[in-house]
């Protein structure tokens, strides 16, 4: 046997074709990463573009800007940016606002401070509020960024006029412990480590990612079309992975004992959104968060996981009743 596949391997036509298919593989390696390298700018310069970088007395943060009214600031969550920001504001918020989606410390556009925990996060948001000139603001936040609109809350009452929370996140002094993610944390980890794995995946099938996000197959199939084109766009908000990673590292900051948050302290009206088969942030923390907070609203799902797939129609008309009732205009 052993002389025989030396004798193949010493045949000249095996020889050539072993030639060919190292080349073909050579060249097709080359092309995937000359495309990965040619849609990752695209995408850089795409982001870039959507935001202007705003500097503040705190330092600059990175925005997108949409809509007129009443003012708004989209938080986004985990693994985010203002991007992201974007697509919670034109899926959730009724017309007649003018919502301003920040990136977080250490997501595109905006650096990581020296102490990036989240009471200096929502000092920086008070900081963009002045530079903007925006004296109050409704605050609209999802997931990760819950514990930076709770703080800021807390520490600037005054600029507070209403809360709307979806799907919240963890916050001192809960902790991550009840979580369950949908998927493993190492593939979390693998396919976030570089921009590379994600990419391929959304290049070839985006929706294999749709359980990272909680999207399950029951889930998909009671979504609507705008729901699904918000699912995608989620999805494809991840990229690039390496201009969020900073961020996704200091998302620990919102669980540090030092940042605790003292709800009593919250006067402002607060509506509370979350469903019960939330796989990403547990539904413990809404409940948390109600019971802490006098007066607050709630709107549970018992379905409907941490994109609240299926129930975006019906959530924005809340979030429409709540803001007629909390977040009037005020008179000319």
């Amino acid at each position: 046997m052993g002389a025989a596949r030396c004798a193949a391997r010493d045949d000249p036509v095996v020889r050539r074709l072993f030639w060919w298919i190292r080349l073909v593989a050579v060249l097709a390696a080359c092309v995937v990463a000359l495309v990965f390298l040619r849609d990752i700018r695209a995408l850089q310069s795409r982001l870039s573009a959507a935001a202007e970088v705003t500097i503040t007395a705190l330092g600059p943060v990175s925005i997108e800007v949409g809509g007129r009214g009443a003012p708004v600031l989209a938080i986004h969550g985990a693994g985010g940016g203002h991007d992201q920001g974007r697509l919670m504001a034109e899926a959730f918020l009724p017309d007649g606002h003018r919502w301003i989606a920040p990136s977080r410390f250490g997501y595109p556009g905006s650096p990581l401070p020296a102490i990036p925990s989240t009471a200096a996060q929502a000092d920086a948001f008070a900081a963009l509020l002045d530079t903007l000139g925006i004296e109050r603001a409704i605050l609209l936040a999802m997931s990760g960024g819950v514990p930076a609109a709770l703080q800021f809350a807390q520490r600037h009452p005054a600029r507070t006029q209403a809360i709307i929370l979806l799907s919240l996140a963890p916050y001192a002094p809960l902790s991550a412990e009840e979580q369950e993610l949908p998927v493993p944390l190492w593939l979390y980890n693998a396919l976030f480590a570089t921009d590379f794995p994600l990419w391929a995946l959304l290049r070839f099938s985006p929706r294999a990612l749709a359980p990272m996000f909680d999207a399950r197959t029951e889930l998909l199939a009671q979504m609507t079309p705008d729901e699904a084109t918000f699912l995608d766009a989620m999805i494809a908000a991840f990229l690039p992975v390496t201009l969020r990673r900073a961020g996704l590292t200091n998302e620990g900051a919102a669980i540090d004992p030092s940042a605790a948050i003292d709800l009593s302290k919250i006067g402002a009206p607060v509506l509370i959104i979350h469903a019960r088969d939330d796989r990403i942030t547990p539904f413990a923390t809404a409940q948390f968060t109600a019971a802490g907070i006098a007066g607050a609203e709630t709107l549970y799902f018992d379905t409907g996981g941490h994109l609240l797939l299926g129930h975006h129609a019906a959530i924005r008309q809340r979030i429409i009743d709540f803001l007629a009732s909390h977040a009037r205009p005020p008179a000319n």
